[in-house]
């Protein structure tokens, strides 16, 4: 059911001098699409670029309003290269961006969201710090639309410091660089592979992310807002299951730190804390030397129980006071959520994030 609808010239398929291609996998957004597409057009950018679009089934006219703006893009130095499908299903967000990737022939890939609009310094500056980083994804700061929705998330998204890029890849907020703010080189992107294809449900952008740090990937923040991040009911990311990305989460935190710890204190004895206990392979549920808490009531019961175990007598793991208990810890309290209490306790205790202690939250 593949259709390409523009005939490529061996010039546009195959020429290395474009330098940045502009990724747009689109469904359904005719209703963003102006906005997005005038942003790319305004990008002060110097070199080549190339958008590179694949319409995954959309049934709203979004592929024909996309091929109208073709003549001001080539206006602009811009070439286009539009290909699609109208299958009676979408086949989801990692295999639209993989195709849009394969057809498409810049050295750097610009990933761009239909519904969200680039500032006009985006690829200029994004472009820059990706020649000094083959190896990264880099990503940019954001402005949430509208600005009252994920407060809490986007604050997260902005303030991360360089290190923590790194230190906070297990939260619950997935990768430290959001997808739709991704910019890398295609050298680098074929060297991670491609996107997971398993469609409607599937993170593809943490999947992604995890096996590019996997590779050795550096991950990287222009520290310029150069994106608005559109919220709204019908994005692709609420599809995605809770219990889906817990699992990802669980596993590269046993790959990427406890495989390497002798022992260790999970910091919260209530319900994050426990589920975390049990979701570990029984290896890792034996390096837990303690739950701590700062809740009274917690801490006078002595211990947890786990009570699922088939061992005899099932694991008592204490529960202490967090000024009682030994690091490393895996933190399993929300940041930002304790007005900063959570942070003092941190801080006081003199430990180093990313070596003492890792958030899990």
């Amino acid at each position: 059911n593949l259709i390409v609808e523009v005939g490529l010239t061996s010039e546009t398929s195959f020429c290395p001098a474009h330098h940045v291609e502009m990724v747009l996998p689109v469904y359904n957004a005719a209703c963003w699409m102006e906005e997005c597409l005038q942003s790319v057009l305004h990008q002060d950018f110097e070199g080549r670029m190339e958008l590179s679009v694949f319409d995954d089934a959309s049934t709203d006219g979004s592929r024909a309003l996309i091929e109208s703006w073709r003549e001001s893009f080539e206006k602009r130095g811009v070439s286009v290269v539009i290909s699609g499908h109208n299958s009676a299903k979408p086949k989801g967000v990692g295999f639209a961006k993989n195709q849009a990737v394969s057809q498409s022939s810049g050295r750097y890939l610009c990933f761009q969201d239909a519904d969200d609009v680039m500032m006009p310094a985006r690829v200029r500056m994004q472009y820059e710090m990706a020649e000094h980083h083959p190896d990264a994804i880099v990503g940019c700061r954001v402005r949430r639309v509208p600005e009252d929705s994920t407060v809490r998330y986007t604050r997260w998204i902005n303030s991360l410091s360089p290190q923590q890029l790194l230190t906070q890849v297990f939260t619950s907020h997935g990768p430290t660089v959001v997808m739709p703010t991704w910019f890398c080189s295609r050298d680098w992107f074929q060297r991670v592979g491609k996107f997971d294809e398993g469609g409607k449900g599937v993170p593809e952008d943490l999947v992604f992310f995890y096996q590019s740090l996997r590779r050795g990937g550096a991950a990287l923040r222009v520290d310029e807002c150069l994106l608005a991040y559109r919220y709204h009911p019908n994005a692709a990311t609420h599809s995605v299951l809770e219990e889906t990305i817990w699992g990802l989460r669980v596993n590269f935190l046993q790959e990427r730190v406890l495989g390497q710890w002798e022992s260790f204190t999970i910091w919260n004895a209530g319900k994050q804390g426990r589920r975390l206990y049990r979701s570990l392979s029984s290896t890792n549920q034996k390096k837990v030397m303690a739950f701590c808490d700062v809740d009274e009531n917690k801490i006078k019961k002595g211990f947890y129980t786990y009570e699922e175990s088939k061992e005899r007598p099932k694991p008592r793991i204490p529960v202490l006071h967090f000024k009682e208990s030994s690091p490393p810890y895996i933190v399993c309290v929300k940041l930002d959520m304790t007005g900063g209490v959570l942070e003092c306790n941190l801080h006081s205790l003199h430990l180093k994030e990313g070596v003492d202690y890792h958030h899990f939250s």
